[in-house]
């Protein structure tokens, strides 16, 4: 896993002036920084979640947000959205393809990283061939559409399986519901 430079933010989500630091340091000391997460859904109203890497520093080896990074230092959000579906999923899409929901603030610790973080979150309908996306394999081992009710079941009777963003799954499967109505 490379390091990368990311932009340092107050616990406003404020950038602070030109300080870059690498996501290491940020996570070392607690520092607050930004990230992009992509969630996307099909006609069906199911939800693409990936199976992190066994060897990602981050809950390996657990099933999460279909893609997402760090934003990195000088970069939009949306500009790193775009970035990590590529990336990640060899998936192409377009600025006017995303959808913004909103910005959360999250503070969790896992083992010795204290991750504080702004998520800037995109929806993105997508009813393509799965089987056609290139997955970067250090980051993703598999890549699945799964029903709603499916995944609400599994972080019911096994959680362990997921990475624990806690009310975050519940509002991301709401809204996967309410546009899967429209």
């Amino acid at each position: 896993m490379t390091d990368e430079l990311v932009d340092m933010c107050d616990e406003n989500n404020n950038l602070i002036g030109l300080r870059k630091l690498l996501k290491s340091e940020a996570h070392k000391n607690g520092l607050w920084h930004r990230a992009a997460h992509i969630w996307i859904y099909n006609s069906k109203g199911e939800l693409l979640l990936q199976l992190r890497a066994k060897g990602k520093l981050l809950y390996p080896d657990m099933w999460d947000i279909s893609a997402a990074g760090h934003v990195s230092a000088g970069e939009e959000p949306l500009t790193s959205g775009l970035r990590e579906l590529a990336e990640e999923l060899g998936l192409k899409a377009r600025q006017k393809d995303l959808q913004f929901f909103g910005v959360k603030k999250i503070k969790e610790v896992y083992k010795q990283i204290k991750n504080n973080e702004f998520d800037y979150i995109y929806f993105l309908k997508f009813d393509g061939d799965i089987k056609t996306l290139k997955l970067q394999a250090e980051e993703v081992q598999e890549i699945r559409f799964l029903p709603l009710k499916k995944i609400e079941e599994e972080l019911k009777d096994n959680p362990n399986r997921y990475v624990p963003h806690g009310d975050y799954w519940t509002e991301v499967i709401e809204e996967v519901k309410r546009r899967s109505k429209e």
